[in-house]
């Protein structure tokens, strides 16, 4: 269970992924195991996810002033996403 509590310099996250492709099969384990007790902790924070084919599997943040940084997601374990969300989620603009 993912125990992540949003901060208030974090405003948005999307994450890309392609429906079918080998790239992407660990961000949709991901999004099976992970988006529930996240979501729980931080009921009213928009967390958007957006499916398109042939897509490269990306995770956006987009922090205050506008600040956005984006990880490539390509290949990676759904551990390894929580790993790469946790530093996402720690890090201020």
């Amino acid at each position: 269970m993912a125990a992540i509590k949003f901060g208030s310099h974090l405003k948005e996250l999307r994450i890309l992924l392609c429906q079918t492709s080998k790239s992407s099969e660990g961000v949709r384990d991901f999004i099976k195991q992970q988006y529930v007790p996240i979501k729980k902790n931080n009921p009213k924070f928009p967390i958007l996810i957006r499916e398109c084919s042939l897509t490269e599997p990306r995770l956006f943040a987009r922090y205050e002033y506008g600040v956005e940084r984006q990880i490539s997601l390509n290949g990676l374990k759904s551990e390894e996403i929580l790993e790469r969300l946790k530093n996402l989620v720690s890090t201020k603009p």
